[in-house]
């Protein structure tokens, strides 16, 4: 059986989306996997000589091209380098976790006799791809994943532990250029949108707490230009010091750190699954739906105040504000 996931992005979408992959792959050993993913995210699937724990090939989709220049020649020569690779696969079955009109359309693209994604996609449009449709079934997007692969390939799956890729020079980074000290600890403070910062100046007063009590502090960047990065380093008065990083050097960052604070963004969820201790700031996103997944120790904050609303807003939620700079610290020694 040739099973192909569609699952392009982001980083926090693919990492709770790989359980079930993980899952299937005990459960079918001899079948094949293959995955549609953003060249960004690739490193969370296979090293760059295309080997991979749970995955057995990689289609890049690279959707931020498309967006960019959607009628420029360099994205019709992508999309039918995709749809080529794909079709030569020859797949049984197509199961989009993603959801959207692109993902559905990319799940056409493969010619697979099978197609199956969620009766409610995230864009209602996307389900007129689909050769068969599945009601969502359970609260975490992660148990929804695996219910979803589960019921296209006709099995009962729950997800499991996933192990990710190393890449030996990014290890090599870490270990030699990165990581300066320990116990180290990690501040995530982006996210996908700005309803989901905790406040800069509220991770700056922490980074002097956690450096008080013996941390090294670094601030996660994916640019040297990054904003909110530079802002959490200015208000921690130098204490934190800003370490820019692609997808594969964050993945060997975070398997040398001792602990994690972010928001709903993908660090957080790379943290989670690599059983990273973590202390996660909920806002807008629901944790019980979108929280952290994996095997590592845990806590996450949430006002009661904060009102569930994924719209892209840039106005910090309320609620997150509100959580206080001493319920973190109290998090943490909890923790530790």
């Amino acid at each position: 059986m040739k099973v192909l996931i569609v699952r392009v992005g982001a980083l926090g979408d693919v990492l709770h989306a790989l359980p079930a992959a993980a899952a299937l792959l005990r459960a079918r050993p001899d079948w094949t996997i293959d995955w549609v993913v953003d060249p960004r995210w690739a490193s969370l699937l296979v090293d760059s000589e295309g080997r991979g724990p749970i995955v057995n090939r990689v289609h890049l989709a690279e959707t931020k091209l498309w967006s960019s220049a959607p009628l420029s020649p360099a994205t019709l020569r992508s999309i039918r380098a995709l749809r080529k690779a794909l079709r030569a696969q020859h797949y049984d079955l197509v199961v989009d976790l993603q959801g959207t009109l692109r993902s559905g359309v990319i799940s056409r693209m493969a010619g697979a006799p099978q197609r199956v994604g969620y009766s409610d996609p995230r864009e209602s449009l996307a389900a007129r791809f689909y050769t068969k449709k599945f009601t969502r079934r359970g609260v975490h997007v992660v148990e929804q994943a695996a219910a979803l692969l589960g019921e296209a390939c006709g099995m009962e799956l729950a997800p499991v532990e996933v192990s990710l890729p190393r890449e030996e020079w990014a290890e090599n980074w870490a270990a030699e250029e990165a990581v300066l000290a320990r116990p180290m600890c990690v501040l995530g403070a982006g996210g996908g949108w700005g309803a989901k910062h905790w406040p800069a100046e509220k991770f700056g007063a922490l980074a002097v707490q956690l450096r008080a009590m013996g941390f090294d502090v670094v601030v996660n960047a994916p640019r040297k230009d990054d904003v909110v990065a530079a802002e959490v380093v200015a208000a921690s008065q130098g204490v934190a010091r800003m370490v820019v990083c692609n997808v594969a050097g964050l993945v060997a960052l975070m398997r040398r750190t001792d602990l994690f604070v972010g928001g709903d963004t993908g660090p957080t969820h790379l943290a989670a699954a690599l059983a990273v201790p973590l202390v996660a700031l909920f806002g807008p996103t629901d944790p019980t739906r979108n929280g952290p997944w994996g095997p590592g120790p845990t806590r996450v904050l949430r006002d009661p105040s904060s009102i569930t609303s994924y719209k892209h807003i840039a106005e910090v939620d309320p609620g997150l504000a509100k959580i206080s700079v001493e319920s973190v610290v109290e998090a943490v020694k909890e923790l530790l």
